[in-house]
């Protein structure tokens, strides 16, 4: 079996395990492992608190310093709802495309990496290939983090790191940042006949979902001054809005979901505390009468972006390896500007389109895991001795 049947025979494994983000992904994790200690290839596992998800570190080569850090995650998003035209976790072949949850987002180069094993072993590596596997990257992407925290420490510390989400196999260094706030408003609950008496917690909300939306027609109008993101310009959304109990009752509860997607020299945390002050404004005159109400923001997941670096170790190795002149940005999150926060060149290159990713009949085609088989092989030739 060469390296391809065996990248998609991995695939089809990996697909197999249902790991949805608020599922356990240990089955999977278990599978990786008896494969490692199969090839004979050292791991360590990094559970989370709860013991129910982890992430896996397995390394390849002399166990020192200047490798290089495949990186991918094990979760996928929920299939509920989605109209599949076969099981989500049955990896299917069709006129070269492999349809499954995961397929391109982001199992396939998962299982490229490990499908590689067998070749990266007979490579003679003078510096290490590392997997990494993490969890939760869909949801917060906290699971890489104990793992990129004992890089340098117990754990060799690389000279590049490669996150493998889909990017037609082309290198992108820079992606925008991703922070997710939960904004609770407590008002007082009274008749609506006497809605003088009373502080609307949905009106409110209101109020503070029309200043985030003044705040993003700001950030529209500075633009993206590198000329690179699409949409050129860091964004605001508010995606869930639930409050109130009755059309003549005065709300005493409302919260809002949002997020703000930053680019990569934005503050992350730029609207959250824009809307703070403006909260802090508003409740000095809406509240004043009503000690009892307030305004809540909770920051839920923040997600550092990934910002250009011309000529790091990383971009050079990974335009080299991809055969490619340039570099691209992306618009969505991922554990990169993790890496690079740790101080670890990053940049984003793996097999298959984002716009599969998420969708019913998810797909990453065979080309695209085969582009990926001749990119890690080129990654053991640079590494060898």
């Amino acid at each position: 079996m060469d390296a391809l049947d065996r990248a998609i025979d991995m695939t089809a494994r990996l697909v197999a395990f249902d790991t949805e983000s608020a599922k356990s992904n240990l089955p999977l994790i278990d599978f990786v492992e008896s494969y490692l200690r199969e090839h004979g290839v050292p791991f360590v596992r990094a559970p989370n608190a709860a013991g129910d998800k982890a992430a896996i570190f397995a390394t390849i080569g002399p166990m020192g310093p200047g490798g290089v850090v495949l990186s991918g995650h094990t979760d996928v998003v929920p299939v509920e709802g989605q109209d599949w035209s076969s099981d989500p976790f049955t990896l299917r072949l069709d006129g070269g495309r492999l349809y499954g949850r995961g397929a391109v987002d982001m199992k396939g180069f998962g299982a490229v990496a490990l499908a590689m094993i067998p070749e990266f072993k007979r490579a003679a590596l003078a510096r290490p290939i590392h997997i990494l596997l993490s969890y939760d990257e869909e949801t917060t992407c906290l699971g890489p983090l104990d793992v990129i925290a004992r890089l340098g420490v117990d754990l060799p510390r690389p000279n590049a790191v490669i996150v493998g989400e889909p990017t037609s196999m082309q290198v992108a260094d820079a992606h925008k940042s991703v922070t997710t706030h939960l904004t609770r408003v407590r008002g007082f609950e009274i008749h609506s006949a006497n809605l003088h008496r009373g502080v609307s917690a949905v009106h409110i909300a209101c109020r503070l979902v029309g200043e985030l939306e003044r705040i993003a027609d700001e950030l529209r109008a500075a633009g993206d001054p590198s000329g690179r993101f699409d949409p050129p310009y860091s964004t605001i959304h508010v995606g869930v809005i639930k409050g109130g109990t009755a059309r003549n009752i005065v709300a005493k509860d409302c919260h809002f979901e949002w997020e703000f997607r930053g680019l990569p020299n934005a503050d992350p945390m730029f609207a959250h505390d824009r809307l703070a002050a403006f909260a802090a404004e508003l409740g000095k005159t809406a509240f004043a009468n009503f000690p009892q109400c307030g305004i809540d923001i909770d920051t839920l997941v923040k997600v550092p972006g990934l910002a250009p670096e011309p000529g790091s170790s990383a971009e050079t190795l990974a335009l080299r390896l991809a055969r490619r002149n340039s570099t691209i940005a992306v618009p969505y999150a991922t554990e990169a500007g993790h890496f690079q926060e740790a101080g670890a060149p990053t940049v984003v290159c793996g097999p298959g389109r984002i716009d599969q990713a998420h969708q019913p009949d998810e797909y990453v085609e065979v080309s695209q895991l085969a582009a990926c088989v001749e990119f890690m092989r080129a990654l053991a030739r640079e590494l060898e001795a």
